[in-house]
């Protein structure tokens, strides 16, 4: 006798990724390139509808597998242009290399269901404080594991949202757990339950709302410093298919980057990762040591994108800091390097050699490297998708002292072409200035390059493909959020404790068939 696969398992298959697509939506909507923070917390609440409904533990984990497959691959689509436009990957197999990355990181959400099902609490709050420790793990999973990949991370929706005020007191994945929380009650307040279970609902998303008002942060006056920094970004818009190609691609950058830094008037000049695509001695004969000379002789300093190294001791792919009154420069080393780009994880040679992509085996940098220190700021570069990694920034925050002023991030986003990266990246640096209560720079080859403030807001900013000079002014910041504090010292172990302990206690408690 032939199974029937039921119709409402139809639905509920077509249902799931349909939702995980508007979650994908939610971290930067295509139409204005903003977070929808609204659409997050809707799209996660189909999805506790869905698992609550599932019959079992294998229909709630199939359920939460296809909304986490259709909202990554949404979210990371774009690596599909940098393997197959510029990587020279048939699109067939650039196509699968995505949805298998996608399917791959969507197991921890589907084992996130399971859980929650096999768990079934009673009580409603119970129930919206799993999902919450379970969604909760399965993002610290996705974001830590494996050298870590939480690109997408659900708390980026709320960037503008109600819960950005929660950001300097448990970051992204603080926010992301009370997303799931109330994702949770706004499911059980639009299901069939009973009245007062239905009130309670209510009343705790009111009472997280009220929390989010009260809980807002504000920085002592005394925190901002005193005298603002000018500062001028540069975005050279290098075509990527010729950033590395000798002749007109190189000669390109060496001569517009090289103008720019000669010819820049404020006290700060920024140029993006890997401005200068030529190691020091590989130069023209004079260009590096004219860049020396010009800014040891002034008042100004740049933060230039470049390669260091030989090959005794490695390369790094680094931010190189010119500084008043020193020939000598400041040297940063970037630390969270990108598989398949900076270094080849094991067993993956086959698939990089497939491309035609310039590849690296960089040597690592450490975590808590020095800032450079420009009168009373201290500048923190981070290079590339360095700053989506909240936990490694603060560990720059341990000594109050030595703790970075300004942050600047250095990026080449245009292996990603004209897509939602760009948006998307952006949200990740607003994120890392509302954690950290810190500015952000941010200099990029094709966008966006912009102007970041303490409070999460872009103040400046160029058009995306377009190759110009923003100058603005950023103002410094010192004082230490109480994010910036534990996680400089523990790292993510203060949100891992908690979630871990109610999944074990539900587990415990978890009604038997």
């Amino acid at each position: 006798m032939t199974r029937r696969f039921p119709a409402g398992a139809w639905l509920a298959a077509a249902v799931a990724p349909a939702a995980g697509l508007a979650h994908a939506l939610s971290i930067a909507a295509p139409w204005n390139g903003q977070p929808q923070w609204w659409l997050q917390l809707a799209a996660l609440a189909v999805l506790v509808r869905l698992v609550d409904g599932a019959p079992g533990v294998r229909a709630a984990a199939l359920r939460g597998f296809l909304f986490a497959c259709a909202w990554l691959a949404g979210v990371v689509w774009w690596l599909f242009i940098s393997m197959h436009v510029y990587g020279g990957l048939p699109a067939a197999l650039a196509l699968l290399a995505v949805a298998v990355l996608a399917a791959l990181l969507a197991l921890y959400y589907a084992a996130a269901a399971a859980v929650v099902r096999a768990c079934d609490p009673r009580h409603t709050l119970g129930r919206a404080l799993l999902w919450a420790a379970a969604w909760t793990l399965a993002e610290l999973g996705r974001g830590l594991w494996f050298t870590g990949f939480p690109w997408g991370a659900a708390g980026y929706a709320h960037v503008d949202g109600p819960l950005a005020a929660f950001a300097p007191w448990v970051g992204v994945y603080g926010i992301g757990a009370l997303a799931a929380f109330a994702a949770a009650l706004a499911a059980s307040c639009t299901a069939a339950v009973p009245a007062r279970g239905g009130a309670r609902a209510a009343g705790a998303l009111l009472a997280v709302a009220a929390l989010s008002a009260l809980l807002h942060w504000r920085a002592p006056a005394r925190d901002a410093i005193a005298e603002p920094l000018r500062v001028s970004l540069l975005q050279g818009n290098i075509p990527q298919d010729v950033k590395f190609e000798p002749g007109e691609g190189i000669e390109l950058s060496l001569r517009w980057y090289g103008q720019q830094l000669q010819q820049a008037a404020t006290p700060l000049v920024v140029a993006p990762e890997t401005a200068l695509p030529l190691l020091p001695e590989q130069l023209p004969i004079g260009y590096w040591q004219a860049l020396q000379a010009r800014f040891a002789a002034g008042g100004q300093a740049a933060l230039v994108g470049m390669p260091l190294g030989d090959m005794t001791h490695g390369y790094i792919n680094a931010a190189v800091g010119l500084v008043p009154g020193r020939v000598a420069y400041y040297e940063y080393a970037k630390h969270h390097l990108v598989p398949f780009g900076e270094f080849v994880p094991p067993l993956f040679r086959w698939f990089t050699e497939m491309m035609d992509i310039p590849l690296g085996d960089f040597r690592r940098g450490g975590v808590g490297q020095a800032s450079l220190a420009l009168g009373a700021q201290r500048l923190a570069p981070n290079i590339c998708y360095e700053d989506l990694f909240g936990e490694e920034l603060a560990a720059r925050f341990v000594d109050p002292a030595r703790a970075p002023t300004v942050f600047v991030n250095m990026s080449n986003i245009a292996w990603f072409g004209d897509s939602i990266a760009i948006d998307q990246h952006l949200a990740i640096s607003r994120m890392r200035a509302l954690e950290f209560r810190r500015p952000m720079l941010r200099a990029t080859n094709t966008g966006a390059t912009a102007i970041i403030d303490a409070q999460g807001r872009v103040t400046h900013a160029l058009p995306r493909l377009t190759r110009g000079v923003l100058t603005g002014e950023v103002q410094g910041h010192t004082g230490i959020t109480p994010y910036a504090w534990w996680a400089g010292r523990l790292g993510l172990a203060p949100l891992w404790g908690p979630a871990l302990a109610v999944v074990a206690l539900a587990w415990r408690r978890r009604r038997r068939p």
